[in-house]
């Protein structure tokens, strides 16, 4: 009974994690800035911070392709 305990036990504790994300995440698009060719595009993963050339171009976070590219157009780093 103890082996069955047990192994029923450590078989809801390897499932456990298959059930944390049940559905999945909305996008987001990013705006960012490339330092040396001074110009912005629009991205739907957020970039690494060891990219040197690539920043932010602003904190915003746009559910939609369409609200970043007409943010790209009003946007002063990227102008």
């Amino acid at each position: 009974m103890k082996r069955s305990l047990i192994c029923f036990c450590l078989l809801m504790v390897l499932n456990g994690p298959g059930f944390s994300q049940t559905t999945k995440g909305k996008r987001a698009f990013y705006v960012v800035l490339d330092s040396l060719q001074k110009k912005c595009s629009v991205v739907d993963r957020m970039p690494q911070t060891g990219t040197p050339n690539l920043a932010l171009a602003t904190d915003a976070v746009y559910k939609t392709r369409a609200e970043a590219e007409t943010a790209v157009k009003t946007l002063k780093p990227c102008n």
